[in-house]
C-alpha cells in the first residue's frame, strides 16, 4: 500500500498521460535506462563535453584493471558517447573537473562531487570506519613530507627494499599511499601506464571549489537524489549498495524528502521503489529500441546484479572469478542490451597485437524471439565495437544455440 495518493501528485505536475500509481515491468525497465544514458543518447556540444556531462550524470564511473577488452571506464563512457575518446579522462583530470576516489568501488567522480566525498575520508582517518590496511603513522608522514617536498610522486618511487606484508601483499610504502589517499591527505593527480601518481590535496583541488563537509541532512539528500537521477528508481539497499554507515541518514532522507515531495513511491511488480518526480517525464520520450551496445560488466547499470535479477530478469555473474570447470557463458562475458531489454551475453577477447576481436561464445536468452532483427542490429554494432578495441577483424567461435547463425554478418 503507498503512503500517499500518486495520481493526485501526477495531475499536480502535469503527468496526465500516466494516470496510475503503478508502473509496468515494461515502464520501470525504460525508465531505468533512459536515467542511464542508455542507449547511447544524442549529444551535442564538444566530445569531451559529453564524456564529462555522462560523469556528472552517472556520479561515478568505476575503474578496472582487467583488459581482456577495453577497460570498463573507457567502456562504460564509449556506450554513453558514441564521440568517447581514452583521453578524455586524462584531459578532464588535468583540468580538474574529475577525479578519482571511492564510490561502491574505485571510480572516477566529477570534480563538483568532492566535498560529498568528505564523510568518507573523515570517518577513516578518525578510526570510525575501518580500511583495508593498517595505518602505520609515521610511514604515512614521511610519505607525505617526500612529496611535499618533492612533487608528485608514484608508489615505484620510494624504497622499493622490504618484504611485502598483509593480506594484499602490497609494499610498505605504497599501503601508506593509498591510506593517505582514502582518508584525503593526498589525491591522484594523474595516471602513467595506469600507475597512480599521487599529490597533496591542497595541490590537486581547484582553488574555488567548496570543500565543506556536508551535514547528515545534505549528505543523505545527495545520496538519494544522484542515485535517483542515474537510476530512474531506486529502493533504500540499492542507495547504499557498498557506501558503509550510510543506510541511517538514508532513511532519514527519504523519510523527509517524501513528506515534502521530493520524491515519490511507485509500485513494480508489487515492489515499491522511491522515484524524482520529474523523472516520471521521461515515460513520454522515445526509447531507442532498435540501438544495441555490448556492456561492460561494471556498467552503471549492470553493478548491482540482484537488481537486474528484478527488474531485467538477468541473472548476471561476471566468470573471469569462477574456476574454469564452472564457467557457463566464458571468463569475460558482456551482456548484450537491445529492444529495451537485456537479451544476450558474449564471451569477448582483443587481440591488440594481431587486431582480432574473437566472441569465444555468443549466448542468447532463451527469451528473445526477434533473432534476425537482433542479429542486424549486433553486427552493425559490433562493427563500431571492434574500432574502439583497436581490432580490425572479428572472429566468431561458438553460438549458443548453435542453430542461430550469425557468421556472415560478423565476417562481412
Amino acid at each position: 500500500m503507498l503512503t500517499f495518493t500518486f495520481l493526485s501528485k501526477l495531475i499536480l505536475h502535469g503527468y496526465m498521460s500516466l494516470k496510475k500509481e503503478s508502473l509496468s515491468l515494461r515502464e520501470a525497465q525504460k525508465l531505468v535506462l533512459l536515467s542511464q544514458l542508455l542507449p547511447t543518447p544524442k549529444v551535442v556540444g564538444s566530445a569531451q563535453d559529453a564524456t564529462l556531462s555522462a560523469i556528472e550524470h552517472l556520479g561515478y564511473i568505476q575503474i578496472d584493471t582487467i583488459s581482456v577488452i577495453e577497460r570498463a571506464h573507457h567502456h562504460t563512457l564509449y556506450n554513453r558517447n558514441s564521440r568517447y575518446k581514452s583521453a578524455h579522462l586524462e584531459e578532464l583530470i588535468a583540468d580538474k573537473k574529475v577525479f578519482e576516489y571511492w564510490a561502491h568501488a574505485a571510480s572516477y567522480l566529477p570534480m563538483t562531487d568532492y566535498r560529498f566525498t568528505l564523510p568518507r575520508k573523515q570517518a577513516i582517518a578518525s578510526g570510525k570506519q575501518k580500511h583495508w590496511y593498517k595505518r602505520d603513522v609515521q610511514l604515512m608522514q614521511s610519505v607525505a613530507e617526500r612529496i611535499k617536498a618533492e612533487g608528485p610522486l608514484m608508489a615505484k618511487d620510494f624504497n622499493k627494499k622490504g618484504k611485502k606484508h598483509g593480506e594484499w601483499k602490497t609494499a610498505p610504502t605504497k599501503q601508506a599511499l593509498e591510506n593517505l589517499f582514502m582518508e584525503g591527505e593526498l589525491m591522484i593527480s594523474k595516471r602513467v601506464n595506469f600507475h597512480k601518481v599521487y599529490d597533496l590535496t591542497e595541490r590537486v583541488l581547484p582553488s574555488s571549489l567548496n570543500t565543506t563537509t556536508p551535514t547528515d541532512d545534505e549528505y543523505g539528500k545527495f545520496l538519494v537524489k544522484k542515485y535517483l537521477r542515474a537510476n530512474g528508481l531506486g529502493k533504500l539497499t540499492e542507495m547504499t549498495y557498498l557506501i558503509k554507515n550510510t543506510k541511517p541518514l538514508v532513511t532519514n532522507a527519504l523519510d523527509t524528502m517524501l513528506k515534502t515531495g521530493e520524491i515519490e513511491l511507485v509500485n513494480v511488480s508489487n515492489t515499491a521503489y522511491y522515484v524524482l518526480p520529474e523523472a516520471l517525464k521521461l515515460l513520454n520520450q522515445p526509447l531507442a529500441r532498435k540501438k544495441l551496445k555490448i556492456l561492460s560488466p561494471f556498467d552503471n547499470l549492470l553493478i548491482q546484479r540482484k537488481r537486474m535479477t528484478d527488474l531485467f530478469n538477468f541473472d548476471y555473474t561476471l566468470e573471469c572469478y569462477v574456476p574454469q570447470h564452472k564457467r557457463k557463458h566464458g571468463y569475460f562475458s558482456l551482456p548484450i542490451l537491445w529492444d529495451g531489454k537485456l537479451v544476450a551475453r558474449m564471451d569477448s577477447k582483443a587481440d591488440r597485437k594481431e587486431k582480432v576481436l574473437y566472441i569465444h561464445q555468443l549466448t542468447l536468452e532463451p527469451s528473445l524471439r526477434k533473432t534476425e532483427a537482433f542479429a542486424d542490429a549486433l553486427g552493425r554494432e559490433l562493427q563500431s565495437f571492434m574500432e574502439f578495441n583497436a581490432c580490425n577483424s572479428i572472429q566468431l567461435h561458438r553460438t549458443i544455440p548453435s542453430s542461430f547463425k550469425f557468421e556472415h554478418r560478423v565476417l562481412n
